[in-house]
């Protein structure tokens, strides 16, 4: 079995390949789609006390990173400091 395991203060994301279409029903490239800025963390690489952990969705600076496809599934990998916040859940007040 084949990981994919980040090093050098990178993270791994999670891309959701997600198809869209015009509301006549024609679909849209990936490559003029607007690129989403929200992913999931699969893996982080040696970091001392990171502010993020596996499982969490993260927001990303534009432009940021390197897509790759590994066995099947697109993913993107950028440096630990392209990362700029976290969706976190709380209470209503």
């Amino acid at each position: 079995m084949k990981e994919l395991q980040p090093i050098n203060q990178h993270v791994l994301l999670e891309i959701e390949a997600k198809e869209e279409k015009t509301a006549s029903g024609i679909i849209i490239p990936d490559t003029v789609q607007e690129k989403p800025q929200f992913a999931k963390v699969l893996a982080i690489s040696g970091i001392e006390d990171p502010e993020i952990s596996v499982g969490d969705v993260v927001f990303y600076k534009n432009f940021s990173g390197t897509e790759l496809e590994f066995d099947g599934k697109d993913y993107l990998m950028m440096p630990y400091a392209d990362i700029l916040g976290r969706i976190v859940e709380t209470d209503k007040i």
